[in-house]
């Protein structure tokens, strides 16, 4: 049973909260706090798995906690954040402080908004029970049909005459995946090839997401836009609410938004972002996945390694949640199998090969 201590200055947050997440099986909300001093003691009370935790409290807010509990007691945290640009960056400031996962909070009509986010809550609480949780130094929507990445992309048979023999890099992630982004973008020297990112994200934390990076990489690092091509020293990360695909103009790579469906539940997905770097770059590319909760991006994977792109994959142990990652290895299609701060080094070596 996943023990589960709720912290949010809103007493109706607490309560809708607390019945989602004690109808599913398998969690027990053991108690709720009001702000980070009630919380403390009943963390040694109760001695939960998991917190969910929101960020704007009274007399402490929920980065100053978080950031005094990931120092001196790491655990899994869950925050609960709103939907905003000032919320993207402190929700970004969260996870570099080690929190698991993030679950967006409408500023309006709370009661039916959280009740629509049921199931990522219920999902996102559970993969944080398992995550590996260190302190780290450095709009979902319901969907009824399980779409794969047909909807978006079809299967077709991929070119055998490449007018380019430019690289690029494809990178998949999600829970876990904007810390292990960075990592690795920050490993990178400015001449890398062009390179591709599908972060599973809401809409407005994507570009408070990439300007973060660029702000620390020598790469230049943007969201994606429809039609920009993908150039050498610089990297794009999918909008939060739109898919991203890898298309040819004569020899040069660009960027292709699209508004299809979500794809494994997901917008964007990886598996249309791979599926395309299959289909218009082939062997040219270079394929990463890593951590992340679930499986989306790995049949996109299969292709690119049918298509004789390299396939590179995080390892269990530096993984949060070792879901996606894992998925690639498990269908056998990795090539090689790495811990973090060695992937920036085998992604040179691949550029320059």
């Amino acid at each position: 049973m996943i023990k589960v201590l709720v912290i949010d200055d809103s007493a109706l947050v607490r309560q809708l909260l607390t019945e989602i997440l004690n109808k599913a099986p398998g969690i027990e909300v053991v108690g709720a706090a009001i702000d980070p001093y009630a919380a403390r003691e009943k963390i040694k009370r109760f001695n939960p798995d998991v917190l969910t935790l929101d960020i704007e409290m009274p007399r402490m807010d929920g980065i100053t906690f978080l950031g005094n509990l990931m120092r001196l007691r790491p655990m899994p945290v869950v925050m609960i954040s709103t939907l905003t640009e000032a919320g993207a960056d402190v929700t970004l400031r969260a996870l570099e402080l080690g929190a698991v996962d993030f679950v967006p909070k409408p500023k309006v009509d709370v009661i039916q908004g959280l009740d629509g986010y049921a199931e990522e809550i219920i999902a996102k609480v559970k993969a944080a029970a398992g995550a590996r949780v260190r302190a780290i130094k450095r709009v979902p929507q319901k969907i009824d049909k399980k779409y794969s990445a047909d909807a978006v992309l079809s299967k077709q048979a991929r070119s055998k005459h490449f007018r380019t023999t430019d690289r690029i890099i494809g990178i998949g992630s999600s829970t876990g995946g904007t810390e292990a982004i960075k990592d690795v973008l920050i490993g990178l020297p400015p001449g890398m090839p062009g390179i591709v990112i599908c972060q599973h994200i809401p809409a407005a934390f994507s570009k408070a997401f990439a300007n973060r990076v660029n702000a620390m990489c020598e790469l230049i690092v943007s969201e994606a836009v429809n039609g920009q091509q993908i150039i050498p020293g610089h990297a794009y990360i999918a909008p939060g609410d739109k898919h991203l695909l890898v298309e040819r103009d004569g020899a040069r790579y660009v960027c292709t938004l699209n508004d299809g469906p979500p794809v494994n539940r997901h917008t964007p997905s990886v598996d249309v972002l791979f599926r395309s770097l299959a289909q218009n770059a082939g062997s040219n590319a270079i394929g990463l996945m890593l951590t992340g909760m679930g499986a989306d991006g790995a049949e996109g994977m299969g292709e690119m390694k049918d298509a004789g792109a390299p396939i590179i994959v995080q390892d269990e142990k530096t993984s949060v949640v070792w879901g996606m990652p894992g998925e690639v290895v498990k269908r056998g299609f990795a090539d090689e199998v790495l811990p973090l701060h060695k992937i920036a080094g085998k992604l040179i070596s691949l550029a320059n090969a």
